[in-house]
């Protein structure tokens, strides 16, 4: 299915912005607004930071983009969604890289207490250094 219908089954608009942002984050590795923006200018020429954010927003909550917000660091989006995968964040460089589930069925991991919730997802972020990182600093 291409991003024309993927935003047409969503009910959203389409446009050159949000077409371009689904491309961008698709190529990308958990992209940033920042190299999103850039990305798409690139991509579609002028296009304001507001219509990113904007875009962002729509495509992430009608389910088409991921987005992770590691302690400490900028939002990053992804193309990846749906299947409730968790994230390995480098503490030196920021990298981010994706980990399947922990163990089980989704959402991978059962609280002690749900407190009454019905728990459908669980956002994991493992912390630590990346193979780059630690071949640099030797450990």
């Amino acid at each position: 299915m291409g991003d024309v219908e993927r935003l047409h089954d969503a009910g959203l608009r389409v446009t050159a912005a949000r077409i371009a942002i689904l491309h961008t984050v698709r190529e990308g590795d958990h992209l940033d607004v920042d190299a999103i923006y850039r990305r798409v200018r690139a991509r579609v020429g002028h296009v304001s930071l507001q219509a990113i954010y904007d875009g962002l927003h729509a495509l992430h909550g009608a389910g088409l983009l991921h987005k992770i917000e590691p302690m400490g660091s900028p939002a990053r989006y992804e193309a990846r969604v749906g299947d409730n995968h968790h994230h390995l964040v480098c503490r030196m460089c920021g990298t981010v890289t994706d980990v399947d589930c922990a163990t089980g069925e989704a959402p991978c991991l059962d609280p002690v207490d749900a407190a009454g919730f019905r728990v459908d997802e669980a956002d994991v972020i493992y912390w630590g250094a990346c193979p780059d990182c630690l071949a640099r600093s030797g450990v």
